[in-house]
């Protein structure tokens, strides 16, 4: 239960970025485009600094089968949401944008800065293994559900910041080559921005929201129920009975990582794509904003209930 209401703070300290960012769109100081600058910082410099640095530790058998643990617990938690999203989809009528929404989430800039907070800087090493998987899944699997008539498009995997910097401290972990003081010194000073930042850029976006529109009775209440509580209950009883059989020294905390990207809001790249090639751009990113301000309760939820199932 610690660590839930440590986790549970520090969502509340993201929240006060967040509420900091709606300010100065609705009083003027900046507008909600402006939040695509902010938003470029993240995705280009802060994310791919705080990965690289990640890696920067000492290579041992622990690190490598924690890593490959934590793989295939993201392969098997991305199969399981793309199967059982697809079952569903007649019988909950389920659109594209819906599904696309439950399946993938805000897996580097929610989740990074909150492992960090919550475990240490070192742990965000196994969210590598969630933002790969994940990010390969989304530019082949989730288009096609987003863009009407969407293709593979390949060269956004491996052009992805994210990708580039996780196969850059591979080589760094790898070759055990490491930063001078003060190079690492600048690479960690951008990646502790990360959390702040993001919430800021989201804050900003919210205030260019109608949020009574936004939170008017609806479908996209159901929707957020799978996303943040069904789903992520399920995975941390699962998470929890595979601790239980003791694979890895270091598996509670390898596993809850990976339940904390699980647990997620909905990616911000489902907006993105849909307003960029003509999806439901409107909704997506109504659930985005929902699934945003209703996971600061569930995400504590989930993590105090993971506790309790060890």
């Amino acid at each position: 239960m610690e660590l839930s209401i440590l986790l549970a703070e520090e969502i509340a300290a993201m929240f006060l970025a967040m509420v900091v960012g709606y300010g100065i769109v609705k009083s003027g100081l900046f507008t909600a485009e402006d939040s695509k600058i902010i938003s470029r910082m993240v995705v280009y410099i802060c994310s791919p600094c705080i990965i690289v640095n990640a890696f920067q530790i000492e290579m041992s058998s622990d690190k490598i089968q924690g890593l490959g643990l934590a793989f295939g617990v993201c392969v098997f938690v991305h199969i399981f949401m793309i199967l059982s999203m697809k079952l569903l989809r007649s019988p909950l009528g389920l659109s594209e944008v819906e599904r696309a929404s439950v399946i993938y989430t805000n897996a580097a800039n929610l989740t990074i800065p909150l492992v960090v907070a919550v475990l240490g800087r070192e742990w965000v090493f196994y969210t590598s293994a969630y933002v790969i998987v994940h990010t390969v899944l989304f530019w082949t699997h989730g288009t096609r559900l987003i863009i009407p008539g969407g293709n593979r498009d390949y060269r956004k995997i491996f052009l992805n910041p994210n990708i580039i910097a996780i196969g850059v401290g591979i080589i760094l972990f790898c070759t055990g080559i490491s930063f001078p003081v003060v190079v690492d010194t600048a690479i960690e000073g951008f990646g502790d921005m990360i959390g702040p930042v993001s919430m800021l850029v989201i804050g900003m976006v919210i205030g260019d929201m109608d949020l009574k529109e936004v939170f008017a009775p609806g479908r996209a209440y159901f929707i957020c129920l799978i996303r943040l509580i069904l789903i992520p209950a399920f995975f941390a009883w699962c998470f929890a009975s595979l601790e239980k059989l003791g694979f890895h020294p270091d598996g509670e905390y390898i596993l809850m990582v990976v339940l904390l990207a699980a647990s997620a809001p909905p990616a911000t790249m489902i907006t993105q794509a849909a307003q960029t090639y003509g999806g439901e751009a409107r909704y997506a990113s109504v659930l985005n904003v929902m699934c945003v301000v209703f996971c600061i309760v569930t995400l504590p939820m989930m993590t105090a209930f993971y506790e309790l199932c060890l």
